[in-house]
């Protein structure tokens, strides 16, 4: 199954593909900027039983260089499948396009970074017939961005440094900036940056920091993730008085119980519960449907 973070590292090149530009300055490849792209079909399967999908492909506009494709590929893990996918998508894609293929590959670590970086070669060991050469950005190359004037220089680039040291011992104080950066960044701008750090850092411990973040530095923001986090805080509050109420009525709160109030994140349901308590006999009066 597709994780978050995964879909976080090569969805942000969907969503601002202008970011290639300054990523590739800051990997050392010096390309002419980007005058624009055009999202293509992901999908790479041919008249046969075997799908082949790339996470993300651009055709990027350059000023003064031509197109060329950009596959963005993000990877969690070693995989030794992709010593055959990847070179088999950047020569069907030249075959398809007729342009020249880039493959960036995006990483959390740095053990899969190293290994994703090996050129990957088909022929004989004495003479390759065709080379694949990957461009890999990961925790071993990416800036670390905890200055708030150079984070809200390039949102995108920071919100991409953000999800490749999600496992940076420094992580909290690059959340801490990201949050310091969006704060006075009009809502609709901001909003798809903290979403994709949220996806991005899947269930890291630093999830739970960003998650604090939006709730007090971004708390106005009306974000799927800030309108979620604004429910759990109601529904823990609601949870707490439900069971001083019982407490008070004198029911006997079983563990059972106590961990079906805890475990509710349904702050009407919660609510519902609660206007029960003083009119029950009984706990399941309370709990019933």
């Amino acid at each position: 199954m597709v994780s978050a973070p995964h879909e976080a590292m090569h969805r942000v090149f969907q969503e601002y593909p202008g970011l290639f530009t300054r990523l590739s300055d800051v990997l050392g490849l010096h390309l002419p900027p980007v005058a624009s792209s055009e999202p293509l079909t992901v999908d790479l399967t041919e008249n046969e039983p075997l799908e082949r999908r790339v996470d993300t492909l651009l055709r990027i506009e350059t000023q003064g260089d031509g197109p060329f494709l950009l596959v963005v590929e993000a990877q969690g893990k070693k995989d030794p499948g992709k010593t055959a996918s990847w070179p088999y998508y950047v020569t069907y894609l030249n075959n398809k396009y007729r342009l020249p293929v880039l493959l960036l590959v995006i990483c959390q670590d740095h053990a899969t970074a190293t290994w994703a970086a090996r050129p990957l070669t088909i022929g004989l060991p004495q003479w390759p017939t065709v080379t694949t050469r990957p461009l890999v950005a990961g925790p071993h190359n990416m800036p670390v961005i905890t200055d708030v004037a150079e984070a809200r220089k390039d949102l995108a680039l920071a919100t991409l440094s953000a999800i490749t040291h999600a496992d940076n011992p420094d992580v909290d104080a690059i959340l801490k900036t990201m949050s310091v950066a969006l704060r006075d960044t009009p809502e609709s701008i901001a909003e798809p940056f903290v979403e994709l750090i949220a996806q991005g850092l899947g269930n890291r411990p630093a999830a739970q920091q960003w998650r604090n973040l939006v709730a007090v530095d971004l708390s106005f923001y009306t974000s799927p993730l800030s309108e979620e986090i604004r429910d759990e805080g109601r529904a823990e509050g609601r949870a707490e008085m439900l069971l001083s109420a019982l407490d008070v009525r004198g029911f006997g709160v079983t563990d059972t119980i106590r961990e079906k109030i805890t475990t509710c994140t349904d702050p009407e349901l919660l609510h519902r519960w609660l206007g029960r308590v003083f009119s029950a006999t009984t706990a399941e009066e309370i709990f019933g449907e």
